[in-house]
């Protein structure tokens, strides 16, 4: 009986993370339909080209709630179960990258579900499981994000960061389960940016204007259609 109320939270972890935040705030604003916008991804940083950057902040602060509340609803329901708080958010990113809510066949008649990448839900786990890692997860993100300004290479950092925070976290006494919700998140980050990882390959993903790089590399354009 307990494995299966078990079972249940991560279920409904998994429930919640599907809700597509960036969809319905894009549609909201713009009546786009963020599937159609670059990436298609509904995550912050596609909600951001489609409608802007407050569109892009409020999305990817819900998903980072996404993936806070799956922790705490499960530390509420399971209190003793450290396994269930590590599962329901990493379930929680697998909703938020393929939602049962974006189900769908593609144009050679698959099926499949849509989503984002999953680095804000990732952070929000992370948070979730230890408050005080959004002090650390999220500034470090923020700067690779506007420094580097490649979303698939700051999505991927997220996850990593977090093993190295609950790693230091466990060496100081701290759970070492939670590590493995680093580990959890990371595979399915990485799994999630596979055609981004080919872009980074070829060289031509794409830059953020609005980060160091990208204002870096428009300079350098700039100077070449001088010239």
């Amino acid at each position: 009986m307990q494995i299966a109320f078990d079972i249940g939270i991560i279920i409904l972890a998994y429930i919640f993370g599907s809700i597509p935040f960036g969809l319905l705030i894009v549609k909201l604003k713009t009546g786009k339909d963020i599937r159609e916008v670059e990436s298609g991804r509904t995550g912050g940083t596609n909600a951001m080209r489609a409608a802007g950057f407050w569109a892009g902040f409020a999305t990817a602060l819900l998903d980072i709630l996404k993936g806070a509340v799956s922790v705490w609803v499960a530390q509420w329901l399971a209190p003793d179960n450290q396994w269930v708080h590590v599962l329901a958010p990493i379930a929680a990113i697998l909703g938020h990258n393929y939602s049962i809510f974006l189900a769908e066949h593609d144009g050679n008649g698959k099926f499949r579900l849509r989503g984002g990448a999953g680095g804000a839900p990732s952070v929000g786990g992370a948070m979730g499981l230890w408050p005080a890692s959004i002090l650390i997860i999220l500034p470090l993100g923020m700067l690779t994000f506007f420094t580097i300004g490649i979303a698939s290479i700051t999505t991927m950092a997220v996850g990593l960061f977090a093993i190295i925070v609950f790693a230091i976290r466990a060496f100081q006494g701290g759970p070492w389960i939670y590590v493995w919700y680093g580990v959890g998140a990371e595979v399915l980050l990485i799994w999630a940016l596979r055609p981004n990882l080919k872009k980074l390959i070829q060289g031509n993903e794409r830059v953020v204007k609005y980060s160091l790089n990208g204002w870096l590399k428009a300079r350098r354009e700039a100077k070449e259609v001088e010239k």
